[in-house]
């Protein structure tokens, strides 16, 4: 095949995003479209499930990477990726977030000669630290297309020199993939399964090598949550990354008889988990944007968010690590006193119809 969109997903996240953009493609144009799994997350707990829940079709090519340092991940994406974007030559590479994958396919799709969009494009945290934020901007100086959540995201990338033409407001594709599947999610039995009440419970998750990497910061995390497993239950569904590290806390788990430990889930039964909590209390960028979407109030604990609109105009505050002001916050919201805000403009479940226009326009314009 030549010609057409190829999508390039590997984590978690990806999927969520991909799934409205593929659908509208499918459904709007004539466009071929190819799915590239790269195998960045190869658990199936972490992958394969989200291709069934989410309605997209199996993957065309599975790279199966697997895991690795940064640069090996990266390495081994771009090398298999090379020899697919050489047989298919594809007339556009879509990518979406800010994953090694992601990297990964931005420079090979640059090497190639073959023009880049970027969904989720503009999001920064000024934290060169994070590998992510190292990702999002190489990735947003390779795109021809910059497709933007939100309006700080495009004054980001003016700032950094992104011509006018480069860079499009299409809202937040992960939204639409939560309002699609929001009723079917809550009618699962996830709730009834480890015997909560909606609005009954909070939410913690983790993964951040901030966060997680260091037992004696991922110790402070989990004292801030003595407070609040102490009010109610707190469902924490363990990434394999932070399982580890929390199998050295044993003594200090003994401790919180309310924070409940749980495997990974499901897209599905997560979100029907998460819409229905009194609170969530995170690292991840996603779950920011999720929460706020649904009105449910979120903690975020790092020192700075690539999603500051979370924070302007939603339900999200940036508590940090400190014990402390986790607990303070955390009762806030419990309470009735946290944070109340609205979702942002163009969060409308479209965001996908309009990528969609764009490829479909700048592809004409190709010819």
């Amino acid at each position: 095949m030549s010609g057409g969109v190829l999508h390039v997903c590997g984590a978690r996240p990806n999927f969520m995003k991909v799934a409205p953009i593929w659908r509208a493609l499918a459904e709007r144009t004539h466009l071929p479209q190819t799915l590239v799994h790269t195998g960045q997350h190869y658990d199936a707990r972490m992958s394969q499930v989200f291709f069934d829940e989410l309605g997209l079709p199996a993957p065309d090519l599975s790279l199966g990477v697997g895991s690795g340092s940064h640069a090996e991940q990266t390495a081994k994406v771009m090398v298999a990726l090379e020899r697919v974007l050489e047989r298919r030559r594809p007339a556009l590479v879509s990518v979406v977030g800010d994953v090694n994958s992601t990297l990964a396919a931005a420079l090979v799709a640059a090497k190639a000669q073959i023009p880049l969009a970027h969904v989720e494009a503009g999001l920064r945290s000024f934290d060169r630290g994070m590998p992510e934020e190292v990702n999002r901007v190489v990735v947003d100086r390779l795109a021809a297309l910059l497709l933007t959540p939100s309006g700080d995201a495009d004054e980001n990338l003016r700032r950094e020199g992104a011509r006018p033409e480069q860079i499009h407001r299409v809202g937040n594709v992960m939204v639409d993939t939560l309002r699609a599947n929001l009723a079917a999610a809550q009618a699962r039995p996830v709730l009834r399964d480890l015997a909560l009440a909606p609005k009954g419970y909070a939410v913690c998750t983790l993964h951040r090598p901030a966060n997680v990497d260091d037992p004696k910061m991922l110790g402070r995390i989990l004292r801030g949550l003595a407070a609040v497993q102490r009010a109610l239950p707190v469902v924490f569904p363990a990434h394999p990354r932070t399982r580890k590290v929390l199998d050295g806390l044993g003594a200090l788990l003994a401790e919180l008889p309310g924070l409940r430990l749980c495997e990974p889930m499901g897209y599905l039964d997560f979100l029907g988990l998460t819409s229905q909590a009194r609170l969530v209390l995170t690292d991840s960028g996603g779950l920011q944007e999720e929460t706020t979407a649904l009105g449910v109030p979120c903690l975020t604990l790092r020192e700075n968010t690539e999603r500051p609109i979370t924070v302007a105009l939603g339900t999200n505050v940036l508590v940090g690590r400190d014990p402390e002001r986790i607990a303070r916050e955390a009762l806030a919201a419990i309470e009735g006193r946290g944070k109340r805000g609205t979702v942002p403009q163009g969060w409308d479940g479209r965001a996908g119809v309009r990528v969609a226009e764009i490829y479909a326009g700048f592809l004409r314009a190709e010819r």
